[in-house]
């Protein structure tokens, strides 16, 4: 069984990672375009991807800190929609979760 004191650790070093990441990802967005048009055109597809990805990080970022808030509160582990118990299992595989399965598969 995974203590509260652990799932904390665990998202705190998720959001660490993810934030580096991104600060990453913002810098090669920032550098400057090759010259040769060809490599602009790569450059371009690359930028494309690296801005999906941040969005993608942006909501786990968003998600992790909500998670951090409720556990804060007191609130962690309990459904943010019907006030259920969420699963251990469920928060094993999804520390960051706010809902129970129930709920998430109405969201989905």
């Amino acid at each position: 069984m995974t203590t509260l004191v652990q799932r904390r650790e665990r998202l705190e070093a998720r959001l660490k990672d993810l934030e580096a990441r991104r600060e990453a990802i913002e810098e090669e967005l920032n550098s400057p375009e090759p010259s040769d048009g060809g490599e602009q055109a790569g450059e371009r597809l690359d930028d494309e991807v690296q801005m999906d990805l941040g969005v993608i990080e942006a909501q786990e970022i968003r998600m992790i800190r909500a998670a951090l808030d409720r556990m804060d509160a007191g609130e962690y582990g309990y459904c943010v929609e019907c006030g259920a118990k969420i699963s251990e299992e469920r928060l094993t595989t999804l520390p960051a979760t706010p809902f129970c399965a129930k709920c998430a598969a109405k969201h989905t």
